[in-house]
């Protein structure tokens, strides 16, 4: 995400739900207890950036079916696709002007069929977003409710009368005055948009509102699709008694916006009116301010949602650099939190991130496919669904944009505009958005080395990564060794060894600066997981040679040196042993 931590987290805050094969529950507790949507993996395609088959230089339905077979020779076994409704994309799609119509540029809804089908196929499910805290300005429900103060869509938005004065201050993540509330001529009034002003915020509290919304959720569902995304969900009620807020609480604006007012009364209402009567397991992707507030949305006796995804991991990095130690911290205590009850998705990127390996591994080419296989090995060991982000698997890394005409970002522009007006750092601002810009996560996917990366044959809507010639599909696709087969390695041993799912979690080593190391053990299997977080070689007292173990996957080609001290790991090295009797 371009933004400073708070916003980049804030953009992480969607709630997901999805299709589940009915199951026999399991004995033992919540945690333990077996459901498809815990043994997912799950695979994130960004439509725009993935595959354009038309040659218009955007991403396409019918380039994602072209790419099926390769989906489907990674492992995953769910896709979750970035927003393809109608749109006039000033967000690129979460401006939503039509939940019921596919993107023009993207396709039809024949495409969208074929599409489905393809994936059902293959045993790939499919997760789409649903974008209802705000909708975009061209929506028919926004072109009515500006329309007149009597307009039965009035109360569809949030709208403040101008007579009343200017409504108190909310701030925008998206505005370049950074002011929540715009004001429209054609009524005198002010609309709220917590984003950008092409995305008025609905008004959840009225309940035309919320049923408009349960029926989009089953006009898809009867589609059959296998899930929703809800996007910003976290922000979707609001005390519209529009309180003054401290004078700088956009510093920690979470604390105001999100959870508030009757979110949890609106998600119980979801799943009586919509999660219940389809087989169908709710997912929130954002876990509010405290594990109290996590497991209020996700504990199974409240009847509103069933995963969390925090977002406190994939906020650590910094352009600076980040501790191990906190890292280490910060994913022990949410596993601990969510040991007994409760389930957790595990995830370092996603469509509002720059790219994995540039962020928490070593992008130089000495280190970019260790570090990229480590931080593989990361997610797909660690208790809890993983969210893996196209391209990733091949190791991209950051686009190395260094103008602001290189960005397409909203967020990233309006800034730009914001701080050049205000006098602002520029040349801190582009040193940070080089490092951080979501753009960097959405240059298109490298397929080969021919011309634009094998994306497109026009031109592609965003610049692609100078380094496709070396990084692509094709080229890791033949070599044993590559990031590419590494990560089709791991999806298989996740997927043949439940303990990687289920299995409890214990950190050892627990000081040491450069290694994460721990173990996870079910049902009579044990698995130990050595992870070097460093450029350096490092030592770890997690294993010695007299421990009993059996190497099962190893982003090297030699092993770690084993003494009666510990082991000794090479640079961004990650092995994995078994460690049964």
């Amino acid at each position: 995400m371009s933004k400073p931590r708070t916003i980049a987290s804030i953009l992480l805050i969607h709630l997901a739900a999805i299709h589940l094969p009915a199951q026999s529950p399991s004995k033992g507790n919540d945690a333990a207890e077996r459901k498809w949507w815990k043994e997912a993996i799950v695979y994130q395609i960004y439509p725009r950036s993935f595959k354009d088959a038309n040659g218009d230089g955007i991403g396409d339905l019918k380039g994602i079916i072209s790419k099926l077979d390769y989906i489907k020779s990674l492992g995953v076994t769910a896709v979750w696709l970035n927003p393809i409704y109608a749109s006039p994309n000033d967000d690129n799609g979460y401006d939503v002007s039509d939940y019921r119509d596919i993107m023009k540029e993207f396709g039809t809804m024949a495409d969208f069929d074929n599409m489905l089908k393809g994936l059902h196929d293959r045993g790939i499910r499919l997760i789409m977003d649903v974008v209802v805290n705000h909708s975009s300005d061209e929506h028919v429900w926004f072109l009515r409710s500006r329309s007149s103060r009597n307009n039965p869509y009035r109360e569809y938005y949030h709208w403040w009368n101008a007579e009343n004065g200017k409504p108190p201050y909310r701030y925008s993540l998206f505005d370049i005055n950074h002011d929540a509330w715009m004001y429209d001529s054609a009524t005198n009034a002010y609309y709220l948009h917590y984003f950008s002003r092409k995305q008025p915020d609905l008004n959840w509290e009225n309940p035309k509102v919320r049923q408009e919304v349960y029926s989009v959720m089953k006009f898809w569902a009867d589609k059959g699709i296998d899930g929703f995304r809800l996007d910003a969900f976290q922000f979707a009620a609001k005390d519209t008694t529009w309180p003054e807020f401290p004078k700088g609480f956009q510093k920690d604006f979470i604390k105001y916006y999100a959870m508030q007012g009757n979110l949890h009364g609106y998600l119980q209402e979801m799943n009586k009116e919509v999660l219940s009567k389809y087989d169908v397991m709710s997912v929130a992707e954002g876990a509010g301010n405290t594990l109290e507030d996590a497991h209020n949305l996700v504990d199974s006796n409240r009847h509103e949602l069933n995963m969390a995804y925090p977002f406190d991991g994939v906020d650590i990095a910094r352009p600076e650099g980040y501790s191990l130690s906190h890292f280490k911290e910060v994913f022990t205590r949410w596993d601990k939190a969510f040991a007994e009850k409760g389930w957790l998705s595990v995830f370092l990127s996603n469509h509002d991130q720059a790219r994995l390996v540039s962020r928490f591994g070593n992008d130089q080419p000495e280190y970019r496919e260790p570090s990229a296989k480590m931080l593989a090995t990361f997610i797909l060991t660690m208790r809890g669904t993983p969210y893996w982000y196209n391209g990733d698997e091949l190791g991209m890394s950051n686009a190395g944009f260094s103008d602001i005409k290189d960005y397409r970002d909203v967020s990233a522009m309006n800034e730009y505009r914001h701080l050049k007006s205000t006098g602002g750092d520029m040349a801190a601002f582009m040193k940070t958005l080089r490092f951080s810009s979501r753009d960097n996560g959405r240059t298109p996917f490298q397929w080969n080395d021919a011309r634009n990366a094998g994306f497109t044959t026009g031109t592609p809507w965003i610049s692609v990564n100078p380094n496709y010639k070396t990084i692509n599909e094709a080229a890791q696709d033949k070599d044993p060794n590559s990031c590419l087969n590494y990560f089709r390695q791991l999806t298989k041993l996740r997927k043949d060894n439940l303990v990687l799912v289920y299995g409890k979690y214990t950190l050892l080593d627990k000081d040491n600066t450069q290694v994460y190391a721990y173990t996870r053990e079910w049902q009579g299997k044990k698995m130990l997981v050595l992870l070097n977080f460093s450029d350096k070689s490092a030592q770890t007292t997690a294993l010695t040679n007299n421990i009993p173990v059996r190497l099962l996957l190893n982003n090297y080609t030699e092993g770690p040196t084993l003494t009666a001290a510990g082991a000794g790991l090479k640079p961004y090295q990650a092995v994995v042993y078994s460690m049964d009797e």
